[in-house]
Order: C-alpha cells, then structure tokens, then sequence
C-alpha cells in the first residue's frame, strides 16, 4: 500500500502540472450586464394574525454539494470536527434525524427536481443536470489522465439552451400544492429548474422568488477585499465557473443586480425580511443556498477565525461550512423573534454528496463516493426535520427516506392534497417516525442517469453502468459503506435486482435532453489524487 501511495504522490505531481495546462480559460460568452444592488420590498401580509389554529409555515432548507461529513452531528464535521455546526446540528436535536436520508440524484437539478415534484424526476424526463453547451464542451475537452471523457457531438444539435431545461409546466410543484390551501410562497437563492418566463419560480407557484442566475453566482467578486478564493487548477468545472460566473442575484425575473454582501449572508439577510413580511401567514419558504457549492469562496471573516487549519483549499471550504451554519442560525432565530418557532417546520437536506473535483478527502466519509456517482457518498445526505409539537425531540429514524418525501410530507402538514392524476412517489414521513406507521416507507428506491442505474431493494443495493461495464452488489445491512463487492458471488441476485430495475425503467419517460458527454469519477479519490488502473470508478453523463 505504502507503495501505490508513492507512486500515486509522484504521479500526481506530473498529473496536475498536465491539468493546469489544459485548463486553457474557455470562452466567454457575452453575459447580461449586472446592475447595482437593489433595495428588496417583500410584500407585507396581514397586519394581525388570524384567530384560531393556524396552518404551519414550512421551511424547506437544501444545501448544495454539501458533505455527508461536513456537519458535527453523529461527531463528524470538517476539518477533523474542529468546524462546529451547532444550528444545523440543533434541527436533528430539536426533531429528527434520519440515519438513511437519500438524495434524488448524484447532481442538483434532477435533485431539485424530485424535491418539487414528489416524484422521479424520470417520470418526467427530467435526468440530466442542465450544462451550458461551452460547459459541456470544456469539460469534454479536458485531459483526466488514463481515463478521459467521451463526447457525442452528434446529439449537440438536440440540446436546448439551458434556461429552457426545466420543470415541465404540466408538473405540479410543492409551491402550487401549497398555494391551493392558502399558502404565501417565497423562493430564495439556488432554482436551476428552467429560467424562461413559464419555467421559472413565479411561474411554478412562487408568489416572489430571489434567485440566483441560471445555476449559480460568485459569493463575491474574486478581487473583492473581503474575500478569500481557492482555485483548483486541475478541475475543469472549477476553472469554466471562475471564467464564466457572475456575482448576481435575480428578483423575481428582472434584471441582474450585485447582492449587498457575500451570497450566503445577503440570502439570510432577505429570508429574515421574507419571514417579518409574512408572520401573520402562513407561508413555504424555500431557502436554496449555493453554499458549499464551488467556486470556493469565503468571507475573510470566517477566513480569518479558522487560523488553526493550515490547508488552504480545506480553510476556505470550512469557512463556507461556518457561514453556512451561522446564517440557517440567523434564520432559526428570526423565528424565534418573530414568535413563528412553534409554528414552522424546518426541513434541512443537501441536494447531493460532495464533490471529487474539489480536491477534499474526507468530506463524505464514511462513505465511499462523491457527487456525480450513486454510491452513497454521493446520495447520502444529512435530512433532518423539525416540528414542535409534532414530532418529539432527538427521534431517530432509522429506515430509508428520500428526497421527495418531503414534498409529501410538507403537503400533508399544510393540508395540502397530491394531484390525483399522476403517480406520487413520496410518502408522508410524520406517522411512520411518530410510530403510528410500521415498516419501512420504501421496499425500494431506484437512481438512473444514462446507462448507469441503481436500485435499493431492501438492504440489496445494486449499481449497473454500461461504462465501465461493471455491476457491484452491496448489502448495506452488513457493509453500509459498500466495501465488499458481492456481484461476482451472487449472480441470481444480480439478476433478481436488474430485473426490478427494468421494470421500473417501463414507467419512466424518455430524458427531455440527451447526455453530450460522460467524464470519469473515481469512488475513493478527489480529483486531486491522479487515477490508478486498480481505482473503481464511473462516468457521469454531462
């Protein structure tokens, strides 16, 4: 082992001068101009609250790209745990934790595309995350190593532009459900479902929405004084966004303006006004931060108070983690000031695992696996709820659970009925972790993107990808951090499960756009750490 290292370290050194060199800037393409700040008015609800029982405010907080290991709860935390995330931490105290919190997907958009819908995203078509054409084609363009992206130029004439790669309009949003029984709905920060004028957040059941462009925004311009970056020279996703992403903020589908301050604290700033606008309604506050999304940025602030880590790269990411738990902090308290705690339900998820292409190790430890697989590094999430009264404090639950079942279960909190016409794939999880439900609320969960599926069954999880043409077989019972392959031995159960895959696969619908491209992702190194023949891995559509 001591001798695959050396020769991996002495192969990295070499790798990663060859990705800088093929990191050349990609072209930019002309881009609205950004206006200056704006001053937000949130429109104001009644003046007095409604006598009587009032029907929950319901909080829906999703990170992005955030690691399984990133937070203090179950004693992990970044930075070896030294980077205490005590307000998020206190949403699974103060309510619930789930042990096997799924994601949708192993990226964003299909991930928030379940979240909204309560359904797979393929039932809908919806199983690519939206890439800029020039994005694709960069990341195409880039040199891995012994394993480099494939390229289907021939579909690139079939692609939309991203704004238009969206949400169908026939689909109906958590926000819709919710408008139906009196809800007021505010969307904040991260949408990425589509950002034409009947695919955008008004138009899916949004009363005002404070976005971000298309999927995302600099915290602050990169020469900002109170800024501090990490660049990642040998990741090609990394250098097209620091070459093409603006510092901006979109209100309700007008012009492009700067935020105020760093992203992440200005997001908080308006939920807080959001919420006083609202107290004496009740509302869905979708709050989609873009922390601890790259490019890597922190606040000279957060920065400055983690003077023990010494790595840089890994100083600004936990600085991002410290903002992030500080500011779902200043949102909890604003409930509190606004006399709204017991009466809202605050849900917390990231829309998938951390990234490889960061260059961080540990951050989805124990697991193997990062964004942009579906091993459990990469849809494993923490997802915690919180509803006093409702659901006791420091529950623990232990079944599978999945993105979309807190479109189900928001709805039934707010006494919201799902559209009868379609198939709902989540499931109300307030009886089963009050123990009024038995058994689990899923026998099985199923992943697809492209040619790479996977299906839960059970505690039998099994991968199937085309390229590499490989299966793995896991029984999470025994081995939940999938280490001991068991396809080779048990073939009828490899069988049994590409059987259910298949099944399920007849009631999907066709992708609304096809895959351009697929690059190579190693289970258990970050793209910091060169590829070795003997390294599992997948390629991920793109």
């Amino acid at each position: 082992m001591k001798t695959i290292h050396t020769v991996r370290a002495v192969v990295l050194g070499i790798g990663l001068l060859a990705s800088a060199a093929s990191a050349q800037a990609p072209p930019r393409a002309a881009a609205p101009p950004v206006g200056p700040p704006q001053d937000i008015v949130w429109a104001k609800g009644p003046a007095t609250a409604p006598k009587g029982k009032r029907k929950p405010n319901i909080i829906l907080i999703v990170a992005d790209d955030l690691g399984f290991n990133d937070l203090t709860f179950d004693g992990g935390g970044v930075a070896g745990g030294s980077v205490p995330t005590p307000n998020i931490d206190s949403l699974a105290r103060e309510g619930v934790s789930f042990a096997q919190g799924y994601t949708a997907h192993g990226t964003c958009a299909p991930s928030r595309a379940a979240l909204m819908t309560g359904r797979y995203g393929t039932r809908f078509g919806y199983e690519f995350t939206p890439t800029p054409p020039g994005m694709s084609q960069f990341i195409r363009s880039y040199q891995y190593g012994i394993r480099n992206p494939v390229s289907y130029p021939d579909r690139d004439g079939s692609v939309p532009s991203p704004d238009r790669m969206g949400v169908p309009e026939t689909e109906v949003t958590l926000a819709e459900a919710l408008r139906e029984v009196g809800y007021y709905n505010v969307h904040i920060g991260k949408w990425h479902l589509g950002s034409t004028p009947n695919l955008s957040p008004r138009a899916q059941g949004f009363d005002e929405a404070l976005e971000l462009p298309s999927g995302g925004s600099l915290y602050l311009p990169k020469d900002h004084p109170e800024v501090v970056n990490a660049v990642q020279t040998f990741d090609p996703i990394d250098t097209f966004l620091w070459n093409s992403m603006p510092f901006a903020a979109i209100k309700d589908g007008g012009p492009r303006f700067a935020p105020k301050r760093y992203t992440t604290d200005y997001f908080t700033d308006e939920a807080i006004r959001a919420v006083e606008a609202n107290r004496n309604r009740p509302f869905f506050l979708y709050m989609a931060y873009f922390a601890p999304h790259n490019p890597l940025q922190a606040s000279r602030a957060d920065y400055d108070a983690l003077a023990h880590i010494k790595d840089h790269r890994l100083r600004v990411y936990a600085a991002m983690i410290r903002s992030l738990d500080r500011n779902v902090g200043r949102l909890l308290g604003a409930l509190e000031e606004n006399g709204l705690e017991k009466d809202t339900i605050v849900m917390f998820v990231s829309d998938n695992g951390g990234a490889h292409y960061i260059g961080l190790e540990d951050i989805n430890k124990p697991f193997r696996g990062w964004k942009q697989t579906f091993f459990e590094g990469g849809i494993r999430t923490p997802y915690f709820i919180k509803w006093p009264g409702v659901i006791p404090a420091g529950t623990r639950y232990q079944a599978p659970v999945h993105h979309f079942d807190l479109f189900s279960t928001a709805l039934a909190a707010g006494g919201g009925k799902a559209p009868s016409d379609r198939i709902i794939d989540g499931v109300d999880l307030t009886p089963f972790v009050r123990g009024e439900k038995a058994g689990r609320p899923h026998q099985t969960l199923f992943w697809r993107t492209g040619a790479y599926k996977v299906v839960r069954a059970g505690d039998w999880k099994l991968q199937t990808s085309q390229l590499p043409k490989k299966d793995w077989l896991f029984n999470l019972a025994q081995d939940p951090t999938e280490r001991r392959d068991l396809a080779g031995a048990m073939p009828e159960k490899v069988a049994e499960l590409k059987a259910l895959i298949a099944r399920h696969d007849q009631d999907q619908a066709p992708p609304l756009w096809p895959e351009l491209g697929a690059s190579p992702v190693s289970i258990d190194h970050s793209l910091a750490s060169i590829q070795m023949p003997e390294d599992d891995y997948v390629y991920w559509g793109n």
